[in-house]
């Protein structure tokens, strides 16, 4: 829900704040109808299953991507973990790259939704 996010955002350190609004609003142009909600304590994307979930720490944002984490190269200089990427706050977060790993998550999901949809409708011969 957009007011528990938002206050999330305004319970987490000054300094993570403005990273945190940037890449809530990152998410959530990439994927624009992603649930927003809080899970596990901190704000979570769902379409079509998990998308991504972030927190605020006192020296970065944590992002964390469900177990997708190792799948982006491109991100790997920003990964602590197997699932985790860290983004310093002291750093302007890598916008291109979070926005493509986003957009990318939503085509996966869509996919894999697509034969349930299909699965789940009747046959012709059964209308």
């Amino acid at each position: 829900m957009k007011q528990d996010v938002d206050a999330y955002i305004a319970a987490a350190p000054k300094e993570a704040q403005p990273l945190l609004r940037q890449l809530r609003a990152l998410i959530k142009g990439a994927a624009p109808k992603a649930d927003e909600r809080i899970s596990y304590g901190m704000p979570h994307y769902d379409y079509h299953g998990r998308l991504i979930y972030f927190a605020a720490f006192k020296n970065h944002v944590g992002v964390y991507p469900g177990g997708y984490a190792d799948k982006y190269p491109e991100l790997k200089p920003y990964m602590s973990g197997k699932g985790t990427y860290r983004f310093p706050l002291d750093q302007p977060l890598p916008t291109a790259l979070i926005r493509r790993y986003v957009k990318n998550r939503v085509k996966e999901n869509e996919a894999k939704a697509a034969p349930a949809a299909e699965s789940s409708r009747p046959s012709r011969s059964a209308r």
